[in-house]
């Protein structure tokens, strides 16, 4: 019984400390600016170097919140660069206020690893934000480089962070898509601005993979690609406040490409707007694909002008080489809600499911859904349903599959 008694002392001895250090952590702040680390901030030196030593003593101290601190009305350029974790507290803050750019020409980028720009990496805790701007110059590989024959960056990479914070931050013309989240858990999003002209190839705002409970709000993007890509691994996804376009609009998918397992379940989006895009609500598998997608709604969605407003493509073909994946069998999709669409469309089928025989889309819910033309004079909207079983309420244009 002493024994027993000895132990809960010290294991209460040990919490006590360490909810002490986690109190101390977030009550004291300690600031750590590039510029005391030798950064110049006039968009022409490398300053990566001096981020690396800023951020070495953010992440290490034991006294304080640490935070890196990017000052206002300075440009900083980076080369690839690797922020990495666990860092000492249980939160750390990347506080960028200024501009942080990436070289402005292909050949700064000779021996240099094309497979991200900037990335944090095992940072449990890591707040982003300040109301500065990333900018990818990407321009100069569009130009130069067709996309899938050259690896190119993606400017912000974020793996293994989980309860991460991210926002009030513009990110805009990166080579290739500007946010991927992996790998991390409990994400908040909000307040950021995504940019790239609408021509700009593979220009994905989020690429979100491997990850739970994340929450994305207030945001705007408007891309050459799709606003938010939600591919395998990914569950408790809520995505609410939206304004998206131009782009490839909102993508569950691709999924189960050379007969891969992947699953995405429990998506939300609300409450959001689609102007101008390629596609609207869209969810796209190989045929040859495993796994599944299960309980997504999409509710109270304005779309406007959209070459697709609404698509299900359950038999995704490479639109370069056209090959067909047929090593498993199919990605299921069950439980998908589409609840007050409204808008208009580009083009005459403004609905279209198109899924597989050999899986089809089930318990498919349609309540209150209104798509007409842009000329709705000239022009009806229909609907193409293909091996797809549910309900339908007050859809325009009607879909005769779904009951």
């Amino acid at each position: 019984m002493q024994g027993v008694v000895v132990i809960f002392f010290i294991l209460s001895f040990a919490s006590f400390c360490s909810c002490n250090r986690r109190l101390e952590c977030y009550q004291s702040k300690t600031i750590f600016n590039v510029m005391d680390y030798g950064a110049i901030g006039d968009g022409l030196t490398d300053d990566s170097e001096a981020f690396l030593k800023a951020w070495g003593e953010a992440c290490s101290t034991s006294d304080g919140n640490g935070t890196l601190e990017v000052p206002p009305e300075k440009t900083f350029l980076l080369k690839p660069i690797n922020f990495t974790g666990p860092c000492q507290c249980s939160s750390v803050h990347f506080k960028l206020e200024g501009n942080i750019v990436a070289p402005n020409s292909t050949d700064a980028w000779e021996g240099l690893s094309r497979l991200k720009w900037i990335q944090f990496m095992n940072i449990d805790g890591l707040v982003f934000n300040g109301g500065g701007q990333i900018d990818g110059q990407g321009s100069v590989w569009w130009k130069s480089c067709y996309v899938r024959d050259c690896y190119l960056f993606i400017a912000l990479k974020f793996i293994k962070c989980n309860n991460l914070q991210l926002s009030d931050t513009r990110h805009i013309n990166s080579a290739k898509g500007h946010i991927i989240i992996n790998h991390c858990n409990h994400t908040t999003i909000f307040n950021l601005t995504i940019t790239a002209p609408e021509n700009s190839p593979n220009t994905d705002g989020f690429d979100i993979r491997d990850s739970n409970y994340i929450t994305l709000t207030n945001t705007t993007i408007g891309t050459g690609d799709d606003c938010i890509a939600i591919n395998g691994g990914t569950s408790n996804i809520t995505i609410t406040n939206m304004t998206c376009g131009p782009g490839h609009g909102i993508s569950i998918g691709s999924l189960g490409k050379n007969g891969a397992y992947e699953t995405v379940e429990n998506v939300y989006v609300g409450h959001s707007n689609i102007n101008g895009t390629t596609n609207g609500l869209r969810i796209k598998t190989w045929e040859g694909g495993r796994g599944y997608v299960r309980n997504v709604t999409y509710e109270h969605i304005n779309i406007t002008r959209t070459k697709n407003p609404i698509i299900i493509n359950q038999k995704y073909k490479d639109i370069i080489t056209n090959e067909d994946q047929d090593q498993g069998p199919g990605i299921e999709i069950t439980g998908v809600t589409y609840n007050e669409v409204h808008g208009t469309s580009n083009t005459k089928v403004a609905i279209n499911l198109g899924c597989s025989q050999s899986k089809g889309c089930n318990e498919m819910l349609m309540d209150t859904v209104n798509l007409t033309a842009v000329d709705s004079l000239k022009t009806k909207t229909i609907s193409i349903c293909e091996n797809a079983k549910g309900k339908a309420k007050s859809v325009s244009p009607e879909v005769q599959c779904l009951a």
